[in-house]
């Protein structure tokens, strides 16, 4: 699958193209009064979000996970890390339980807890922290990049597989 960045100045061109065809037909007729009027079309909350681990955990069989999903933190996930004695003792234990809250499928393991996140390498982790952060404060994975030989600004996926893949 082919991951495309939408720019404004494309935006409507793309919207015409991905656009579900309309149906041709006859314009339905009248309602009868007292009839509840058509539903709205409402737009859905994306609340969960694909990622790609840079290097990927590693589980007990040798197994390496590199695809996982994150969902939305609530603030219930902010909130119960603090009376959590791990994080009391040490404070810098707190990302690793927010995120083994918030990360919902690491490959095929559907339990990830705090053990999990423990074993993950140091890059997978500031990864996910990053990750975490754009998708609960921006609402998205993209980030603003510059090209640093034409000095070009473009966006790149996050939640995607390395630059320049498809």
């Amino acid at each position: 699958m082919r991951r495309r960045t939408v720019t404004a100045g494309n935006l409507e061109e793309i919207l015409q193209v991905t656009a579900p065809a309309q149906a041709q037909a006859p314009a339905p007729a009248a309602a009868p009064s007292g009839a509840a009027p058509a539903p709205r079309e409402e737009h859905a909350l994306r609340t969960e979000f694909e990622f790609e681990l840079p290097r990927g955990y590693v589980d007990e069989a040798g197994t390496l996970h590199r695809h996982g999903s994150m969902r939305l933190a609530t603030a219930r996930d902010e909130l119960r890390p603090q009376i959590d004695l791990r994080v009391k003792e040490n404070p810098a234990y707190l990302s690793v339980v927010l995120l083994s809250q918030v990360i919902t499928r690491l490959g095929t393991v559907t339990d990830v807890h705090a053990g999990v996140v423990e074993r993950m390498y140091a890059t997978d982790v500031a990864f996910l922290q990053d990750f975490y952060r754009r998708v609960n404060s921006e609402g998205h994975t993209r980030a603003a990049v510059t090209c640093p030989h034409c000095e070009g600004g473009f966006e790149v996926d996050l939640s995607g597989g390395r630059l320049g893949e498809s």
